[in-house]
């Protein structure tokens, strides 16, 4: 690594804050990071609502960054992995915003449940509650896409991983919903409601741990974790913090690439004439959409001594932003990066599951509940028009939709 003292200056464009959640509720992101990738890959914002940070734009960079886990902490006590301030009056230390060795017992705690005999367990499962739900689909009439399948085929799933009450499973998306609603940072009322929202979750879930504390070890990912040798003895902050982590990862993940299957399949039509002629492609096509759509656009580290990135000069304690869905449109990486292109031949070197000892714990997971409603919805010829633009989610974090009007239609006969 070159010395501090040599770190290139580059021309700045001025301060950008990519953080303005209208950037994202408008589906203007692109465009600005565009920029930042040309002019100012690792750019400093000195000024906005979540202090001074470090925006890390291209592929390879956030890649060094994710590589260098000792140097660019995730951990709570630094501030954690969203560029949102801790909140103080919620505290909720997760897995995935600690370092080694932490990191390392408490994944290694959850990773069976996403293993791939895991999954083989799981996928007739999954395609049977896929397949009941897109046959209960009404032909020629408008719903919302959003709340009608990818909300519930996510919800239904967690609850089956948690073995949590199925007649409350839609309160997973509620909690997850909020949890990543960057809104309640700029709004007090919002903040008031943030938090009695996720001191529900804390107290729901409070009484699953009593409950099943005091039972012997069962194959659901709740009980695994409290009869774990790494978490049994948390703090029930610390054991919601990690129920909140798979919660928001299954719900953000996989909900909002649900969604934007439908997105994609309408803005580029030519990739279903692909599909409907080679299923082959379904596999690539789930790793293109993963990239094309990032559902969750950024993760924070902070950098732990005096760096560099990009030749930009880091100092200690400095807020380091990876900006996931930038990285996914590099065109150093991919040619007509705004493109979804199911024949896309390095579509799989996306960064939407992060990259190194932090990448996603349920990524097989999410790719396989997209394989089986993207394969199921070949099977049936289903096409499926979206009626307006998606009602997309103003948050620099959560990268999806709150709304989707559609309408399906079927071949007759």
């Amino acid at each position: 690594m070159r010395g501090l003292a040599a770190a290139a200056t580059r021309p700045d464009p001025g301060a950008v804050d990519v953080t303005a959640n209208d950037l994202y509720g408008e589906g203007r992101w692109p465009e600005v990071f565009a920029r930042l990738r040309r002019e100012d890959p690792v750019h400093f914002c000195p000024d906005s609502f979540y202090g001074p940070y470090w925006s890390v734009t291209r592929h390879a960079d956030i890649a060094h960054v994710e590589a260098l886990p000792q140097l660019f902490s995730s951990s709570w006590t630094h501030g954690g992995i969203t560029i949102l301030h801790n909140d103080p009056d919620i505290q909720l230390p997760m897995f995935i915003a600690m370092d080694r060795p932490e990191h390392t017992a408490m994944r290694r705690t959850v990773s069976p449940a996403f293993s791939p005999s895991a999954l083989s367990d799981h996928s007739a499962a999954i395609r049977a509650r896929t397949a009941g739900l897109l046959d209960g689909l009404p032909v020629g009439e408008p719903f919302d896409w959003v709340d009608r399948v990818s909300t519930e085929l996510t919800t239904q799933m967690l609850a089956t991983l948690f073995d949590f009450p199925w007649e409350d499973r839609r309160l997973l998306a509620t909690w997850a919903n909020w949890a990543g609603d960057f809104r309640a940072a700029v709004s007090p009322a919002l903040r008031r409601k943030r938090q009695r929202v996720l001191q529900q979750m804390v107290d729901y879930f409070g009484r699953l741990w009593m409950e099943r504390r005091d039972k012997g070890l069962a194959p659901d990912l709740l009980s695994r974790m409290i009869h774990s040798d790494a978490m049994s003895n948390l703090r029930p902050q610390e054991f919601c913090g990690n129920l909140m982590l798979l919660v928001i990862g299954g719900n953000d993940t996989t909900r909002h690439s649900m969604t934007g299957l439908v997105v994609a399949l309408d803005q580029f039509p030519e990739n279903r004439a692909l599909l409907d002629a080679d299923r082959g492609l379904v596999v690539n096509a789930v790793s293109e959409l993963i990239r094309w759509q990032t559902p969750l656009s950024h993760m924070r580290r902070t950098a732990t001594e005096d760096t560099e990135i990009g030749g930009k000069a880091i100092r200690k304690g400095d807020k380091v932003v990876l900006w996931y869905n930038s990285a996914n449109r590099d065109e150093a990486v991919f040619a007509d990066a705004d493109r979804f292109d199911v024949t896309r031949p390095n579509a799989r070197r996306h960064l939407a599951f992060g990259f190194g000892i932090h990448r996603c714990v349920g990524a097989r997971l999410a790719e396989l509940q997209l394989y089986i409603l993207l394969e199921e919805m070949l099977n049936r010829g289903m096409t499926v028009t979206p009626l307006h633009a998606p009602m997309r989610i103003p948050s620099p974090f959560a990268n999806g939709y709150r709304k989707q009007m559609v309408t399906v239609s079927r071949p007759q006969g």
